[in-house]
């Protein structure tokens, strides 16, 4: 929506060279991740579980019986788990979304802050921010698109548990590094 509105007010020939210019980006990357899992779950218990009854010398309407009520169970599961997935997932971002609203009327500042502080990670300097922040500021929406797009979206439990795992893992030298982040979880749990 933001990106919309942007367009409309940039130069006329760098809004001819988008208008000829269109990007065909693949955008079904969660539905082939979860093809796949599925793929592999359905294929990988079952032959299991007919491996296994196979060799408990079962016969063979048992195991073909097994089988069919493996794949519904393993389907019922999988769609549960996919559901409830997606529904904390979109609880998550309204949350997020929530909060960055009341974050942007109630404490600009701080916001603005952060704002600039995205756009130093990708190398921008201040006096090359200062007007795109102060821009921000001006467009309530657009600034909110900003911060959940670029704040928000990308972090998701699996990044993060990728993230704490990579900086967790003990090298030769780092086994205190793990005991380390074990009394924090612990403590953050309240095991």
């Amino acid at each position: 929506m933001a990106a919309q509105n942007s367009r409309a007010t940039i130069e006329p020939e760098k809004q001819t060279l988008l208008n000829h210019h269109k990007e065909k980006h693949f955008t079904a990357g969660e539905v082939v991740r979860d093809i796949i899992i599925g793929v592999s779950d359905g294929l990988t218990v079952p032959f299991a579980l007919a491996a296994g009854l196979s060799g408990a010398n079962a016969s063979s309407s048992i195991v073909i019986t097994a089988g069919i009520a493996e794949v519904a169970a393993g389907a019922i599961s999988m769609g549960l788990g996919g559901y409830l997935a997606a529904k904390s997932e979109a609880d998550h971002y309204t949350r997020e979304l929530k909060r960055e609203e009341e974050e942007i009327i109630n404490v600009p500042d701080v916001e603005a802050a952060e704002v600039a502080e995205i756009l130093a990670e990708y190398g921008v300097e201040p006096h090359e921010y200062a007007p795109v922040v102060n821009a921000l500021r001006k467009r309530p929406q657009a600034w909110l698109d900003f911060m959940m797009n670029l704040r928000v979206e990308p972090m998701s439990c699996f990044t993060g548990g990728i993230h704490d795992l990579s900086n967790s893992w003990p090298s030769a030298n780092e086994n205190s590094k793990l005991e380390r982040h074990k009394k924090d979880y612990t403590v953050e749990l309240g095991f």
